[in-house]
């Protein structure tokens, strides 16, 4: 049941980022001709006017086929052809590459219309075609394009922050200074702290709930001294050595956190803006942190996401939908990143084309995707490792 759980929730949040791009396209005169939830060959599909509505048969991920999505060049369509199919029909590639040339499109569409029997439906031609329809992604104005490439990361950062203030006004969490857990063979068992006591200080320095773990953390492996209260006694324990552990210095406690009521909506929707900052900054300091060949042993792929969303159905529907609220927002996030085929490197690509007064040709994509793509190896390299065979491999 956990399994399934997990797997519906990603295809919900798919599902809705795919809606976003959806309903936005069309919002801004782009109908899209495809909409996917999973990838592979389809196990069901439908047409409905112009767009092609399907299940793949690989169950994670999805995808909205917006027409023409970079300029047509010419000599493209030639260069997908067999020998013999180039030179059979020379003369009526060379019109079309002319009307490219000259940019006529409507005449590069007839064009088209013409070789099309010869040539058949093949994926490059269908796309080549829907590229000189006239709702072209890359022939319309740039605030379209953004409103259509923006909507989708934009429904999973809007669904993540109702969906938090929603788990806030059934009921709350919060933060106590009492140790809930001890790590075994961690610094705070062989330092003697026990489930139940009262953190009074770290280090010398009084703290509240939330202070307790940026203060250890901010220790960076010095020994110090921790205070806490047990049984009604103030007694001190150390020196404790904090050792490194995922990026951060810990000493191997848990602390407990108490339910409340719920709170009203105003309050309700700040801490959901709260909780959506700061896991956004989080986010932003890991990708940083990435980038410098830091924290890679954190990296987590969907194997990982299904295991968490798998985990946390089994503590309860609470946990299980603040941890949906957690990867719909890292999801809007992620897209955002600036490289192709993420939404962020087509919205840079769009801002670029908008400044140079001229869009890219299909080739810039490419290239510019293939830097894309070998991140995203390279990470999915360190998520499977991560998730398969722990940390480090």
């Amino acid at each position: 049941m956990g399994l399934a759980a997990a797997i519906i929730g990603l295809a919900l949040l798919v599902l809705i980022h795919e809606a976003g791009h959806f309903f936005a396209s069309r919002a801004v005169g782009m109908t899209p001709r495809k909409f996917y939830i999973g990838f592979g060959p389809p196990i069901a599909k439908v047409v409905r006017g112009k767009v092609e509505y399907g299940i793949g048969s690989l169950p994670l991920g999805g995808y909205v086929k917006i027409p023409g999505m970079s300029r047509p060049s010419p000599g493209e369509l030639k260069a997908t052809l067999q020998p013999e199919a180039r030179e059979q029909h020379r003369v009526e590639l060379a019109r079309l590459d002319a009307a490219l040339e000259r940019g006529d499109y409507a005449g590069a569409r007839a064009e088209l219309e013409e070789l099309r029997p010869a040539l058949g439906d093949s994926r490059y031609v269908q796309e080549l075609a829907w590229s000189l329809e006239p709702d072209a992604y890359w022939r319309q104005a740039t605030w379209r394009r953004l409103v259509a490439i923006f909507a989708g990361p934009a429904v999973n950062l809007f669904f993540a922050f109702v969906l938090f203030a929603a788990l806030f006004m059934v009921a709350t969490t919060r933060e106590t200074n009492v140790i809930g857990r001890v790590q075994q063979g961690s610094p705070a068992a062989a330092a003697g702290l026990q489930s139940g006591d009262h953190v009074v200080s770290v280090a010398g320095q009084a703290v509240a709930p939330k202070d307790i773990p940026p203060a250890i953390r901010a220790t960076d492996g010095r020994p110090f001294m921790l205070v806490v209260r047990r049984d009604g006694q103030r007694t001190v324990i150390g020196p404790v050595r904090a050792r490194l552990d995922a990026g951060a210095y810990r000493i191997g406690i848990a602390i407990e956190v108490s339910e409340g009521p719920g709170e009203s909506l105003p309050a309700a929707a700040k801490d959901s803006l709260a909780l959506s900052w700061t896991v956004t900054s989080q986010t932003v300091q890991g990708l940083v942190h990435l980038a410098t060949g830091r924290d890679t042993n954190e990296v987590s792929s969907s194997v990982g996401i299904v295991k968490a969303q798998q985990q946390a159905w089994r503590q309860g529907a609470r946990d299980f939908l603040s941890v949906l609220g957690l990867i719909s927002l890292a999801l809007g996030l992620m897209n955002l990143i600036p490289v192709l085929p993420l939404d962020g490197g087509h919205i840079v690509l769009a801002l670029v084309e908008k400044l140079r007064g001229r869009t890219f040709a299909q080739s810039v994509y490419v290239r510019y995707s293939v830097v894309g793509l070998t991140i995203f190896s390279v990470l999915m390299y360190f998520g499977l490792r991560n998730d398969l065979f722990g940390p480090g491999g």
